[in-house]
């Protein structure tokens, strides 16, 4: 897949990945913010006090609600994946190795990133896989060629 509009199965597809991952972030926000009783242990256990529980919960809403939201989803994206990479560094700080809530923190951020580069030909652009067949352009047919390499400049130059 290169740049440019996805297709209609990439778009769909990338939509209902948004959808899943926003919907596991505002289930783990609900928990956190309507029944903190489940996650004190777990925050106690990582070093957290335990009354910050809220708004952990709070932050993980914030994010799931501007990676949901199209005008702010690669913002959204980026503040998911930092929570999502402080939670994976909180587990291997206590000890804990590939443990499940790490799993799934990593999960749930390539599954996010997955779904803007299916959905969204801008993180395409900024991204750009090339297929297996595909070979990239010569070397000396890009734009700015004389201006990229080094032996076009003057002083490497055998034509002074």
């Amino acid at each position: 897949m290169t740049t440019g509009n996805p297709s209609s199965a990439s778009l769909w597809s990338g939509r209902v990945l948004t959808a899943l991952v926003t919907l596991f972030m505002i289930a783990d926000a609900a928990v956190d913010i309507f029944h903190p009783r489940l996650v004190q242990a777990e925050m106690a256990a990582t070093g957290f006090p335990e009354d910050q529980v809220h708004l952990v919960g709070a932050i993980i809403l914030v994010c799931a609600a501007l990676y949901a939201t199209p005008r702010t989803s690669v913002l959204g994206a980026i503040l998911m994946t930092g929570f999502l990479g402080g939670a994976i560094c909180t587990h291997f700080r206590v000890g804990e190795i590939a443990t499940p809530p790490q799993l799934v923190s990593l999960l749930l951020g390539a599954s996010a990133w997955g779904a803007l580069y299916l959905r969204d030909p801008r993180v395409r652009t900024l991204l750009p896989l090339v297929r297996p067949n595909q070979r990239p352009e010569a070397l000396d047919r890009r734009p700015g060629r004389d201006i990229e390499s080094p032996h076009n400049w003057p002083e490497y130059s055998s034509k002074t």
